[in-house]
C-alpha cells in the first residue's frame, strides 16, 4: 500500500516538472523569437533613418498625421449632432406652402415656402441678387459653405470692438439656420450651422441654395421670402421691383424689423443707401449706375394700418405641421387651412395688451404681456404672444413657461373635488400648515380661521390647497403628513394634465399654490374644461384643410376623436359656482364684465414676477398674463390689477352680439343684462373685422353662410369656363405662386 502510494506522489511530482519546463521553454523561445523580430525591425527602420531637413519634414508629417486623426475624431463628435439636424426628413419637413383664413374664409397670413418653377432664379431681377450677395456673402460662388476669410475677419473686427459687430456667416450657413435651427446664439449652434452648411453644399447647387434663402428668409411684416416682400412693401412683383427697391429688400436681411420700410422709412433708406455702396464696393455695379437709385430712394405701400396675426400663424403652421407628423393631413403640403381665427377679437386683444402697458406698465415695471381667447371646446380664436412682433418673435401665449400662481389652485380644488373629499359648502380652517420646514402664508400674513370652501377660493386662501394635497395622500391610507402631500400632489399633477397642462409640472411642496410652471394657452385650455362642464378641451387651429386641389383633406369635427370627459358634470359646475364668486365677490373684480356672467381666478407669484388673470364665460375662455421676460420683480402687480383689466377689456368686446351661453352650474344672466350683451357692434368694430358683426355672429349661422359661400365658388368655375374673356387669365393660388400677405 505504501508502495502505491509513493508511486503515485513521484508521478504527480514529474508531471508538474515536466509542464513548468514545457512552461519556460515556451517563455524563453517566445522571447527569443520575439529579440530577433525586433532586430530585423530595427535593422529595417535604421536603413529608413533620415537626417537634418528630411528628418524635421518627417518629424512634422509625423505630429501631422497624429494631429490630424485627433481632429478628425473631434470633429466627428461634433457633427453628429448637425447630422442628427440635417436628416433627410428634416428637409422634408420644410417644404410647406400654407395660406390660413379666418373663421371668415378671409385670407390672414401665409406662412412656409412655395416652391414653384412659375418664378425661376433666373427670372428674378439681375441686381436684386447682385444686391442680396453684395450684402449678405459677396464670395458665395467660391466658398465651400463657410467663408474663411469672412470668418476671420468678422472675428477680427468682433475682437477690436469687444463684442459683436460684424457677422461670419455666409450665405449658406444663415440658409442652414433658417431651415433646421433657431435663433439662439451658442456655440453648439454655430458648430451645428456650420456642418450643416456643407452638408446642404454637397446635396444642392449653388443656384438652389440662393433660390432657397430667398425663398425662406423672413422679410418683416409677416412676410417670408422675395416675392412676398415685393407684394407687402411695393405692390408689385419682385420680378419688377426697381435697383431702389432691390437694395430695401436686400437691406432687411440683416434685422427685417429694425429696417422695415413700413415701420421704420427712414431706417430703411438708410439701410438701402448701405447696400448700395456695398455694390460698388464688390465690383457688381459702378458709383454711377446707383447713383439714380441713392437720389430717387423707394417708396412702399402705406400698411401703417395693415396687421398681421403673426404670432397666431406661428403657433398655427406648427399645429398643422403637427397633424402632418400624425399622418392626418395626407402627403400634400400646399395647404389652404381655415381657423377659427377671429380678427376683431384679435385686433382688440392687441390694443386692450398695448394700451395697458403704455400706461400702466412704467408705473408696475412690466413690460410684456401674453394673452389667449378660446372658445370652450378648444378653439383658437386670438392670440398674442408679446407686445410687438417685430422686436421679439418668442410667442409668450405658447412657448414661455411661468409661474401660475394662484390660479394653478382651480386645478387643485377640482382633484380634491373629484375625489369626493370636499363640496362648495365644506367649512375648512384657514390655519397654519407645515410640510416639513416649508410653512405657507397668505397674503396678508395672517390667518383668517373658518369659512366655506366657495370662500376660501374666492380670497385665494394659500393654506387651503396645501392641507387638500395632504389630504388626497391620506385619503389613500398614509398618515405621514410628507408622504401623504407627495401623494397628493401627483394626484394634482394628474388631474392637471389630463385638463390641458401639457408642460412638465414639477413636484415641489409649493405646487399646489402655484410654484409649477406653465403656459398661457394650456391655462386657458384647461379652464376651458370648467366652461365646457368637463370635457378636455384641445386648442386647435384648424376648423378645415384643403390641399393644392382644393379637396378638404381635414375636418376637424370629423377626423379628431370626442373629447374625453376629464371631470364629472357635478364637480364641474361645482367649481363654476365657486369660480363665478371671484370677479364679483373676490379678488377679481376688476375682471367683471357687464351684463355678462362669468368665473375665472386671479394668480400672482412670488416677488409679484408673475400676475395672472383666466376666466370665461359660457362661450369664451381668455387667460392673460403680465410679467418680464427675465422675470425680473414687478412693482406690486397682482393678478387683480393688469391681467383683470386686460381681460375686461378684451372679453366684453368679444361677447357685444353673442348669444350667451349660461356657464354649467351657474345661474344665468338677467335677461336685462343679457340685451345689454347682445347690442349692435360699433361701426368702428364692424370695420375693424372681416365679417358681419366685426366677427361676432353666431357659430351657427356663420358655418351655413361658409357652406352657402362654397356651393356658389364650386358652380362659378364651371360658369366661367365658357367665358372667352377668362382665357389666358392665372390662377396664382393653383399654380403655387407667391401672393402679398396681409
Amino acid at each position: 500500500m505504501e508502495f502505491r502510494k509513493t508511486g503515485w506522489t513521484t508521478r504527480l511530482k514529474r508531471f508538474a516538472l515536466a509542464v513548468d519546463s514545457w512552461v519556460d521553454a515556451g517563455l524563453w523561445g517566445a522571447a527569443r523569437r520575439a529579440g530577433e523580430l525586433y532586430e530585423r525591425i530595427r535593422s529595417f527602420m535604421d536603413r529608413l533613418t533620415v537626417t537634418g531637413g528630411q528628418r524635421l519634414a518627417a518629424e512634422f508629417a509625423s505630429e501631422g498625421l497624429n494631429v490630424g486623426i485627433a481632429g478628425s475624431l473631434v470633429m466627428l463628435a461634433l457633427a453628429i449632432p448637425a447630422f442628427h439636424e440635417g436628416r433627410e426628413e428634416a428637409l422634408k419637413h420644410q417644404v410647406f406652402a400654407v395660406t390660413f383664413l379666418d373663421r371668415y374664409g378671409t385670407e390672414i397670413g401665409h406662412r412656409g415656402a412655395r416652391h414653384d418653377d412659375s418664378l425661376k432664379l433666373e427670372e428674378m431681377p439681375d441686381h436684386l441678387l447682385k444686391a442680396v450677395l453684395a450684402t449678405e456673402d459677396r464670395r458665395f460662388y467660391d466658398h465651400f459653405g463657410i467663408d474663411l476669410i469672412g470668418t476671420l475677419r468678422a472675428v477680427t473686427v468682433n475682437a477690436r470692438a469687444s463684442g459683436v459687430v460684424q457677422g461670419g456667416s455666409s450665405l449658406t450657413q444663415q440658409l442652414a439656420k433658417n431651415l433646421f435651427l433657431t435663433n439662439e446664439r451658442s456655440l453648439d449652434r454655430k458648430i451645428k450651422e456650420a456642418f450643416l452648411a456643407i452638408w446642404l453644399e454637397q446635396r444642392l447647387t449653388k443656384n438652389e441654395i440662393l433660390k432657397l434663402y430667398l425663398d425662406r428668409a423672413y422679410m418683416g411684416g409677416g412676410t417670408f421670402g422675395v416675392a412676398a416682400a415685393a407684394e407687402y412693401y411695393f405692390g408689385k412683383s419682385v420680378r419688377d421691383v426697381t435697383l431702389a427697391e432691390a437694395a430695401m429688400l436686400a437691406g432687411l436681411f440683416k434685422a427685417p424689423t429694425k429696417y422695415a420700410p413700413h415701420v421704420n422709412l427712414p431706417a430703411a433708406r438708410a439701410r438701402a443707401n448701405d447696400v448700395l455702396n456695398a455694390m460698388v464696393d464688390a465690383g457688381f455695379m459702378t458709383a454711377g449706375q446707383v447713383d439714380s437709385a441713392k437720389r430717387n430712394p423707394a417708396t412702399p405701400v402705406d400698411r401703417r394700418r395693415d396687421t398681421s396675426p403673426d404670432y397666431y400663424l406661428d403657433w398655427a403652421f406648427d399645429e398643422i405641421r403637427r397633424l402632418a407628423d400624425d399622418g392626418k393631413i395626407g402627403p400634400d403640403r400646399v395647404l389652404t387651412v381655415k381657423t377659427p381665427h377671429d380678427p376683431a377679437i384679435q385686433e382688440r386683444a392687441d390694443e386692450a395688451i398695448e394700451s395697458i402697458l403704455r400706461q400702466y406698465g412704467p408705473g408696475y415695471r412690466a413690460k410684456q404681456a401674453a394673452t389667449a381667447v378660446l372658445e370652450t371646446d378648444g378653439a383658437v380664436r386670438a392670440l398674442v404672444g408679446g407686445r410687438d412682433y417685430g422686436a421679439s418673435q418668442f410667442n409668450r401665449a405658447t412657448a414661455s413657461l411661468r409661474q401660475p400662481g394662484s390660479s394653478f389652485k382651480p386645478f387643485v380644488y377640482a382633484a380634491a373635488m373629484q375625489a369626493g373629499l370636499y363640496k362648495p359648502n365644506t367649512v375648512v380652517s384657514d390655519r397654519p400648515v407645515c410640510i416639513g420646514n416649508w410653512c405657507p402664508n397668505n397674503y396678508g400674513r395672517s390667518f383668517a380661521g373658518s369659512m366655506p370652501l366657495t370662500v376660501a377660493l374666492a380670497k385665494s386662501i394659500n393654506t387651503i390647497p396645501v392641507q387638500m394635497s395632504i389630504a388626497l395622500g391620506q385619503a389613500t391610507g398614509e398618515t405621514h403628513v410628507a408622504r401623504a402631500a407627495r401623494i397628493g400632489r401627483l394626484k394634482i399633477i394628474e388631474t392637471s394634465r389630463a385638463m390641458g397642462l401639457n408642460s412638465p409640472l414639477t413636484d415641489t411642496v409649493s405646487l399646489p399654490i402655484g410654484a409649477a410652471e406653465v403656459t398661457v394657452l394650456d391655462m386657458a385650455a384647461g379652464y376651458a374644461v370648467f366652461a365646457n362642464g368637463g370635457q378636455r378641451a384641445r386648442p386647435y387651429a384648424a376648423i378645415e384643410i384643403r390641399n393644392s386641389h382644393g379637396d378638404v383633406i381635414y375636418r376637424h369635427d370629423r377626423d379628431e376623436p370626442e373629447a374625453a370627459r376629464v371631470l364629472s358634470t357635478q364637480v364641474a359646475q361645482d367649481m363654476n359656482f365657486m369660480l363665478s364668486k371671484v370677479p364679483t365677490e373676490g379678488t377679481g373684480r376688476r375682471a367683471a364684465l357687464e351684463g355678462v356672467v362669468t368665473a375665472g381666478k386671479t394668480g400672482t407669484t412670488n416677488g409679484y414676477k408673475d400676475a395672472w388673470y383666466v376666466g370665461y364665460s359660457g362661450n369664451l375662455v381668455g387667460a392673460v398674463w403680465y410679467g418680464n421676460d427675465d422675470s425680473s420683480e414687478t412693482a406690486n402687480m397682482t393678478g387683480g390689477s393688469l391681467p383683470a383689466m386686460t381681460f375686461k377689456e378684451i372679453m366684453q368686446f368679444a361677447h357685444r352680439g353673442l348669444e350667451l351661453k349660461p356657464i354649467p352650474g351657474v345661474a344665468p344672466p338677467d335677461p336685462k343684462a343679457a340685451t345689454v350683451a347682445k347690442a349692435q357692434v360699433p361701426a368702428a368694430a364692424t370695420a375693424a373685422g372681416s365679417g358681419p358683426g366685426a366677427g361676432h355672429m353666431p357659430r351657427q349661422s356663420f358655418e351655413v353662410l361658409s357652406a352657402v359661400g362654397a356651393m356658389f365658388k364650386t358652380i362659378e368655375p364651371a360658369r366661367r369656363a365658357t367665358t372667352p374673356l377668362q382665357v389666358g387669365i392665372r390662377d396664382v393660388s393653383a399654380s403655387g405662386g407667391n401672393s402679398a400677405i396681409r
